[in-house]
């Protein structure tokens, strides 16, 4: 497989590209500028990689990927280019995990796959869930997991890097400081300001500490996922509480669908469960293996006697019982769809049946979360989906106001949104000024721009760092290229056409009539006199070239060049046309004499 190097298939416009104000042409001085780029995290949620480079070192923070939209077809994950940290892999000097969300370690084996690296620092949690995730890919061996926490300090020639605690979905959360040679640097990690959370409190005084202290924060680079969202979010214990007064109320048996990452959550869930006098089954692999780590580190708090197995859900009375599961977005394979549909080797839906929604649709998924809806409608289940009235989610990112308080705490000199689409970036730097950020300091960047650090001042540079997306099908990372994908797509919507034709090219003759088989192009029974003038058509135009001297790439290409306008002319679709061009077994056994049995046809 070749590796991506182009851009996303129908992308025509890179945010680099287009024009802005504040883009200066600078010249980097390589030994004593700090360098600040992102490989994956700007324009889109997901594949989170930022790096911070000065002379012979780079920290790099996160290593994530991004789940495929439907037009990526048979693609698993997208990851980012790595070609320039494999270039200059002895440069690395740290791997920081902020948290343990897919979009920011999913693409850790891949990574390693590229690059040999000695160690990777992860908090508590993510820890964990990184060792399962290398130990599947039998990769446990080659890297060393060092665990950090709010009080732990990194040091190398040029960084010195530090934590203090964030408040998101999933336990052990941090943000990171870098002090660099020419400033202080913050990352935040995704965050959000939870006065009541489930779990550790943010660290607001080593935030407001960081702000001020010394020279201040030179730059800001802060999760921009809920821009566009107003006001503040709804508490954990407001969640908690809703999901418990709910399971008391209802009748049957509960069936509650979140995220398998929000452990937090997963936990509530569990105790909402055991104070309702209700037994727990779990499924689905992510929200089994999540359960597992989460009771093992005492996340999940739950005694063993109040877990069932699928074979124990008919010894119980329907009242008695809280389904947990994976499928809240809607795929295809998770547990609620399989459910929904009665595929589920343990659980179909009765009557009376309650299915909850501890979530929100993900932008894109609105549409398969709404078939599953309708699916477990349609069986008799009642499906209670969260709304602006309930309070069964809440985000794990920060809303307007709750980004306006981290920019206020940590008072940066510049700031670069991450960690969003194009526009969320835009309005978070809306936010920022209005926090007192002036306009000229906010940089709204794409994957691959740098922003140098000079002396406490920063600029972007007129150089960029190679970065493109990778499409990974099943674990391999040398990914598949842009024209791959061109062609599942053009299959998908257009079908092939494949022409079969018999030669002897002892004597530059044609056999027999061509013949043309069709797969997701045309219906057969309803075409045949269109597939008739097609192999007519290829006949006529292989007699005629085979009246001279060719070679087989010639053939093929006359077959492609007579046949594609001709199908689109007569149906406006274009097909992938693949020709197969037999040759009789005498005429094979001709040129392998010829040539020493090296050349086969």
């Amino acid at each position: 497989m070749n590796t991506a190097t182009t851009k996303r298939p129908g992308s025509t416009v890179r945010f680099s590209d287009l024009p802005r104000a504040d883009y200066n042409e600078h010249v980097i001085d390589h030994t004593s500028d700090t360098l600040v780029y992102a490989l994956g995290g700007l324009g889109e949620v997901g594949k989170n990689m930022y790096c911070i480079e000065h002379d012979d070192e780079i920290i790099i923070i996160d290593c994530g990927v991004l789940f495929p939209e439907d037009e990526l077809l048979g693609v698993s994950y997208v990851i980012p280019d790595y070609s320039y940290l494999v270039k200059n892999q002895s440069k690395i000097k740290a791997l920081i995990i902020t948290h343990g969300h897919e979009d920011h370690i999913g693409g850790i084996p891949f990574f390693l796959q590229s690059i040999h690296l000695k160690e990777i620092y992860a908090p508590r949690f993510a820890k964990a869930l990184i060792e399962k995730k290398l130990e599947e890919h039998r990769m446990m061996r080659g890297v060393k997991i060092i665990e950090f926490n709010g009080e732990s300090r990194i040091q190398t020639k040029h960084f010195v890097v530090g934590f203090f605690n964030t408040v998101h979905s999933i336990p052990d959360s941090y943000g990171v400081l870098i002090n660099t040679p020419n400033g202080r640097i913050v990352e935040t990690g995704d965050f959000k300001f939870d006065l009541t959370p489930v779990g550790e409190q943010a660290d607001y005084q080593k935030m407001a500490y960081v702000g001020s202290a010394g020279d201040g924060v030179t730059l800001l680079l802060s999760d921009s996922t809920n821009s566009g969202v107003p006001g503040f979010s709804i508490s954990e214990k407001a969640v908690a509480k809703a999901i418990l007064e709910q399971m008391r109320k209802t009748p049957g048996r509960m069936l509650v669908s979140s995220f398998a990452s929000n452990v937090l959550r997963l936990n509530q869930i569990l105790e909402a469960a055991v104070a309702c006098n209700r037994k727990v089954a779990v499924f689905g692999r992510s929200m089994e293996n999540v359960c597992e780590i989460g009771r093992k580190m005492g996340v999940i708090t739950i005694p063993e006697e109040s877990f069932i197995s699928g074979n124990e859900l008919n010894t119980l009375p329907a009242n008695r019982i809280c389904i947990v599961c994976t499928g809240s977005q809607g795929e295809p394979m998770a547990a609620l769809s399989r459910i929904a549909n009665g595929t589920h080797r343990f659980i179909k839906i009765i009557p009376g049946d309650t299915v909850l929604f501890s979530s929100n649709p993900i932008p894109g998924n609105g549409t398969s979360v709404a078939a599953v809806v309708n699916q477990l409608t349609r069986v008799g289940a009642d499906v209670i989906t969260n709304s602006p009235l309930t309070s069964f989610h809440t985000t794990g990112h920060a809303p307007v106001e709750e980004q306006k308080l981290m920019l206020n705490l940590i008072r940066p000199k510049y700031f670069m949104p991450n960690h969003g689409e194009y526009k969320m970036l835009v309005q978070h730097s809306a936010t920022a000024q209005e926090t007192g950020v002036p306009k000229e300091n906010c940089f709204i960047c794409s994957n691959g721009d740098i922003v140098v650090l000079r002396n406490r001042e920063c600029f972007i540079a007129n150089e960029r760092v190679q970065t493109d997306a990778v499409y990974v099908d099943g674990n391999d990372a040398s990914g598949l290229s842009t024209s791959v994908i061109k062609d599942r797509q053009i299959l998908a919507e257009n079908g092939m056409i494949a022409v079969i034709v018999t030669i002897d090219s002892r004597y530059n003759k044609i056999l027999c009539r061509p013949s043309v088989v069709s797969r997701g192009f045309v219906f057969i029974k309803d075409s045949q006199t269109l597939l008739k003038e097609a192999e007519l058509l290829v006949y006529d135009a292989m007699k005629k070239k085979m009246m001279q001297r060719t070679t087989f790439s010639e053939l093929k290409n006359t077959i492609r060049s007579c046949l594609e306008p001709f199908l689109y002319k007569k149906t406006h679709r274009n097909p992938i046309v693949i020709p197969v061009i037999l040759n009789h077994k005498d005429a094979i056994a001709e040129i392998q004499a010829k040539t020493g049995g090296r050349k086969k046809q």
